[in-house]
């Protein structure tokens, strides 16, 4: 049976962590399994149990510190994804192999990781060597996307990471119970935006010939091809985490590979039955 996985991404802020304690939470009164592995080699602290951290194999603060690499904090969390990717036997030590796995993976927050590096995309790839299903999750915080020009430029880091990682990906708007009943109104048009109206409405706020008409291609580009539409995400609400989860597993086909199973020989037919031999069978023991 293949096994599951989302691939938490986002850029740093946009609530990857806590995205994956509400799954963790809400999947748990549903009764349902549910692991996170640490992909982040910079993260300090969960509110979760986690399968794996990279942070045994790899630490941030460990390669910064080193006089021969003379990293930043850039520059040391590439490195450690780098060195992650050399070691995918790490991981998939860590992970084991147990069918109808359900893994999230908690990424880090750069966004070169899923924009123009190879890193993520080979992760993938081996990913899909274990006979994973996997999804991307791409995260925006939807304080930053209420105005338009911010809202095009994470709708064009959503889909630079679909492009780069070529796997199927749900954009989720989190963070909206800590939005203002009004902002949460203004927030609607952004869920499944006309970006051409959109780009009417503020065509008067860019002075420029250049890049108004730069904007308009980019505009138009969102809204032909409609490859990016973002869901809500609150975390108060179970309806909407429900809602979330539902268009995730059914992106990764979750649940229709699940075996039923055979009836037991008492729910035959009684025609069928053979009374001698189960009386003879009871007597025997």
């Amino acid at each position: 049976m293949p096994r599951y996985a989302q691939l938490v991404i986002g850029p740093a802020g946009s609530g990857k962590s806590t995205y994956c304690s509400t799954i963790i939470q809400h999947s748990e009164s549903i009764n349902r399994s549910v692991q996170v592995v640490n992909l982040d080699p910079a993260a300090e602290h969960f509110d979760y149990p986690v399968m794996a951290d990279i942070r045994e194999l790899i630490q941030v603060d460990d390669v910064m510190e080193d006089d021969s690499l003379r990293f930043g904090p850039n520059g040391g969390l590439v490195f450690c994804m780098e060195y992650f990717a050399n070691n995918f036997d790490w991981l998939e030590e860590s992970l084991g192999h147990v069918e109808d796995d359900y893994i999230l993976f908690d990424c880090p927050g750069q966004i070169e990781l899923y924009t123009h590096l190879p890193v993520m995309r080979q992760l993938v790839e081996q990913l899909q060597q274990w006979e994973f299903r996997v999804c991307g999750v791409f995260l925006v915080d939807s304080q930053f996307m209420v105005e338009s020009f911010k809202f095009i430029s994470g709708v064009m880091a959503a889909l630079s990471a679909m492009v780069s990682l070529e796997i199927p990906q749900v954009n989720i708007m989190t963070k909206m119970d800590l939005l203002s009943p009004k902002a949460k109104k203004e927030i609607e048009k952004y869920l499944d935006p006309d970006m051409y109206s959109m780009m009417e409405d503020n065509s008067n706020t860019i002075r420029s010939a250049k890049f108004k008409k730069l904007t308009k291609a980019i505009c138009g580009l969102i809204d032909d091809y409609s490859m990016v539409r973002f869901l809500p995400f609150d975390r108060t609400d179970e309806e909407c985490i429900n809602i979330v989860l539902q268009h995730i597993d059914f992106s990764i086909q979750y649940g229709e590979d699940l075996e039923f199973k055979e009836p037991k020989e008492a729910d035959e037919d009684p025609a069928n039955v053979n009374y001698d031999e189960i009386f003879q069978s009871k007597v025997d023991s």
